[in-house]
């Protein structure tokens, strides 16, 4: 009897131990990811996490804005391997470093490549896949560079949708460097698409089929984007995802004139 007390004893410190570890990484992910940088108001945003199994296990996912010169904005989706503390606390390390090199106003892959080296040169860092998009209204373009990152999709005024192709680097953390970056056109009435790998994967199911499934939902035409948003996670059944969820979905408010013009690509 003592004995099984003892035990019993044991369980409930470790069950309350762990139980704190989750509710400090749950409350520090969603903390975070309640505070993203401001995009430049010619920009409609919307965004969405939803952690795998309701919180139990919070991991790496996260998304980030960030403002830059002539009326563009860095958008940032990541992904760091694993979950718990340990994930949200690298998570929380790479949008800060993220945030210091974006500010320095360079191309969508020389972000990519500078932040790689600082991740590498701390020890200890999990690695992470990343995406990245710098949108000029202005110019009706984006540019775009992945880190080891699904590409983002684009849907169309009438719900059509289409995968954007994008150079794929190693993921972050790796030292392998080698990012490249991809120009496009977006139109005033398209939506750009931003998500992590839980919104797609599926247990037994190709990749590629994943994402056919995302492009062929059509959402319905002439909605916002937060309704474009909410109807592609209730399509997928986000919230029964096996994975967390981090998704953020954009659309350009074009005022063109000669004070919004920046540098070339």
């Amino acid at each position: 009897v003592h004995f099984a007390a003892r035990l019993a004893a044991v369980h409930v410190r470790h069950a309350r131990a762990y139980g704190q570890v989750r509710d400090t990484a749950t409350h520090l992910q969603r903390a975070l990811l309640d505070e993203p940088g401001q995009p430049h108001p010619n920009l409609d945003l919307a965004t969405r996490y939803l952690p795998w199994g309701g919180g139990a296990l919070v991991g790496g996912d996260w998304f980030e804005t960030v403002r830059l010169h002539y009326g563009r904005t860095l958008l940032v989706v990541g992904d760091v391997m694993g979950h718990g503390l340990d994930a949200a606390v690298d998570m929380n390390a790479y949008r800060s470093m993220l945030r210091y090199i974006a500010s320095t106003d360079l191309p969508p892959h020389r972000v990519l490549r500078q932040l790689d080296a600082m991740v590498t040169a701390e020890s200890g860092r999990r690695p992470a896949t990343c995406l990245l998009a710098r949108i000029d209204p202005a110019r009706g373009v984006v540019a775009l560079a992945s880190a080891g990152h699904l590409p983002p999709v684009v849907f169309s005024a009438d719900g059509t949708g289409e995968l954007v192709p994008v150079p794929v680097g190693p993921p972050l953390g790796t030292g392998l460097a080698g990012y490249d970056m991809s120009v496009r056109r977006l139109a005033p009435d398209e939506t750009l698409l931003m998500f992590t790998d839980g919104l797609v994967e599926r247990r037994g199911e190709d990749i590629d089929d994943s994402l056919t499934r995302l492009t062929a939902l059509h959402p319905s035409p002439g909605g916002t984007v937060q309704g474009l948003l909410g109807e592609v996670l209730e399509h997928l059944d986000a919230e029964h995802a096996e994975d967390d969820v981090a998704a953020l979905a954009v659309r350009a408010r074009y005022h063109p004139g000669p004070h919004l013009a920046g540098p070339p690509w």
